[in-house]
């Protein structure tokens, strides 16, 4: 929650916990929170909107009036125009005719573009730089293309010292500042901002210029104290591609348990050597922690069954994730299964070689349909070799 002495700084915004999937692709098991903050001054600003479904929407506009208790928004400060922010603007528009929607340049072409409506004549268009004063506090404007849209802008607030960081620093699940806050917040980094690392190294550098005791996030807690220089440690790290932890996921696509057996006992056998190591079974876990894992790491095993002249779907799935988040920078080793005809192997190393900074280990291993003692000899020397490695 904001401090006491920033009371004027309201969130409004509402808690999903029925949100069982985001953005059509991430499992939310713990449901999923849209922020929305309302400045009290002598001018009132309400920073960002929520998604257009009616539940949302709904608690979010009983929160703001009651948050308002009788007086109008002056301004409505859109810092990302994506669909789950913005689905809700048309109608606080339409309720507050005199309201001024402030925006960037490239913000009010997307506007039109979702609402189908014309705002000529109640916009303010901000750039780097720009103040907008409401009385005792003044927001600072700085744009932050890429993280994640081309639109996308951060506010801070002086006299609170707080930073409005659209979906920077967010997580999935709830708004409970207690609740861990790293794990989701990787999970959700990795997978939705995680291919803009450099955008989101040039917003760091703005960051490191400003006292900030607060980070207001569009999705997930409110970040205060320690909480801050923890999340600003981690997105620095995540969008330098830096592992956090000297580690290995074994990650493993199995059609009829071969496969998995080999990844399970190579698990066993790097913690022998004294590798934090974690598998994860592509075919029932959730593919967006697999990621999300595989940047964590130093190392990473990838353990798949052939499948038509290819590589079994769940891990050509994996393949393609990492690929387009810009997955670069670790030792990789690579075991295969076929039968008759091994193709996996081929396949992923394909798809590796597009990826920058890879340490591909020997030996690759390929194994035919079950483990023989030979195998077991390939991946005591492949867990050796990636313990030196990482």
């Amino acid at each position: 929650m904001i401090s006491k002495m920033d009371s004027a700084i309201v969130p409004v915004g509402h808690y999903d916990p029925q949100q069982a999937l985001f953005e059509g692709q991430y499992c939310t098991q713990a449901g999923m929170s849209y922020n929305s903050y309302v400045i009290l001054d002598e001018k009132i600003a309400v920073l960002d909107g929520v998604e257009g479904c009616a539940q949302v929407m709904d608690a979010w506009r009983s929160n703001l009036e009651k948050a308002l208790a009788g007086r109008k928004p002056d301004y409505l400060i859109i810092h990302h125009m994506e669909p789950d922010h913005s689905g809700s603007i048309a109608a606080l528009a339409e309720q507050y005719p005199e309201m001024t929607i402030v925006g960037n340049a490239k913000t009010f072409p997307m506007l039109s573009a979702f609402t189908g409506q014309d705002f000529a004549g109640r916009t303010l268009t901000v750039k780097e730089g720009d103040k907008l004063e409401l009385g005792g506090h003044t927001l600072t404007f700085f744009m932050a293309p890429m993280v994640h849209w081309p639109e996308v802008m951060v506010s801070y607030e002086s006299a609170g010292k707080v930073l409005f960081s659209a979906d920077g620093f967010g997580r999935f699940g709830n708004a409970d500042p207690d609740a861990p806050w790293v794990d989701e917040a990787r999970r959700y980094y990795i997978n939705i901002v995680g291919k803009y690392g450099v955008q989101v190294q040039a917003l760091l550098k703005k960051a490191a210029g400003l006292d900030i005791q607060a980070i207001c996030p569009l999705h997930g807690p409110v970040l205060t104290g320690e909480a801050v220089a923890l999340a600003v440690e981690k997105y620095d790290l995540w969008s330098r591609y830096v592992p956090e932890e000297r580690g290995v996921l074994v990650a493993y696509a199995s059609i009829h348990g071969g496969t998995a057996k080999a990844a399970l006992e190579l698990t066993e056998m790097l913690k022998a050597e004294g590798v934090k190591a974690a598998a994860c079974d592509l075919t029932r876990e959730d593919w967006a922690e697999a990621v999300a894992g595989a940047f964590r790491y130093s190392g990473l095993v990838l353990a798949a069954a052939s499948y038509d002249a290819g590589v079994f779907p769940p891990m050509a799935q994996l393949l393609a994730r990492l690929k387009s988040k810009g997955f670069r920078d670790r030792s990789v080793g690579l075991m295969e299964n076929g039968s008759w005809g091994p193709t996996a192997m081929k396949t992923m190393m394909a798809e590796l070689e597009g990826m920058k900074g890879l340490n591909i280990l020997e030996p690759k291993i390929t194994i035919r349909s079950v483990l023989t003692e030979e195998n077991r000899v390939e991946m005591k020397l492949l867990a050796r070799t990636m313990a030196q490695s990482i």
